[in-house]
């Protein structure tokens, strides 16, 4: 008697939950992401084998490049338009709220304060072509023409919990990289993070 073959039934797996959640979270990770904008300047940093991470909030930048330019820059947009409305107290300027929000999207930036409305008030591509001269210091760190002094006192007075890290060009010259220095401890300010790039360690070392 021959044997009794059963059929046997494709299966099937329905995806449509599946895509749904895809979906879901796609749309989540869209809407909740920050873009970051672009910096004013390409800074190649140096190496180093430090495990020590500089915090994601709260932080002042002060960027070095290789032709000694300035450029500063703080996280947050609250932050940045408190700032800016410090700075132009302090200097009699007056800006609208389209150039604050415009300065709030900008992560640094170096553009001297007198030159800083005419630059906000440029359109986007405009802007990308301006080639930015950097901020204004001195070997004081405290004269009349140092601007770097008015953006560290009224950042730190927009926000106190701000952290200060340093990043300068691997080809920078220390003689810029000390006007920074003198700025900061003209405000007694002796305490900083340096931003380097990630190297790996020797075999054996072993962070303090």
């Amino acid at each position: 008697m021959p044997k009794v073959k059963v059929k046997r039934a494709s299966s099937s797996v329905d995806m449509t939950a599946m895509c749904d959640v895809a979906f879901l979270l796609l749309t989540f990770f869209i809407l909740t992401a920050q873009f970051r904008s672009q910096d004013a300047a390409a800074i190649e940093t140096p190496s180093s084998i430090s495990s020590i991470k500089v915090p994601d909030t709260d932080i002042m930048t002060i960027a070095l490049d290789k032709e000694g330019k300035i450029y500063f820059g703080v996280d947050g947009q609250p932050t940045r338009i408190a700032m800016l409305e410090n700075v132009a107290a302090a200097k009699g300027i007056t800006f609208s709220d389209k150039e604050k929000k415009e300065f709030a999207l900008m992560s640094n930036f170096g553009m001297p304060i007198a030159q800083l409305k005419s630059y906000l008030s440029l359109p986007k591509e405009q802007q990308a072509k301006v080639k930015q001269p950097g901020i204004p210091t001195d070997t004081t760190g405290a004269g009349p023409t140092n601007e770097l002094k008015d953006w560290v006192y009224n950042s730190r007075k927009a926000n106190n919990d701000l952290r200060i890290a340093l990043k300068g060009d691997n080809l920078a010259k220390f003689t810029n990289f000390k006007n920074v220095l003198t700025t900061l401890q003209a405000q007694n300010i002796n305490k900083f993070n340096l931003i380097t790039g990630t190297e790996a360690p020797p075999a054996g070392w072993k962070a303090d």
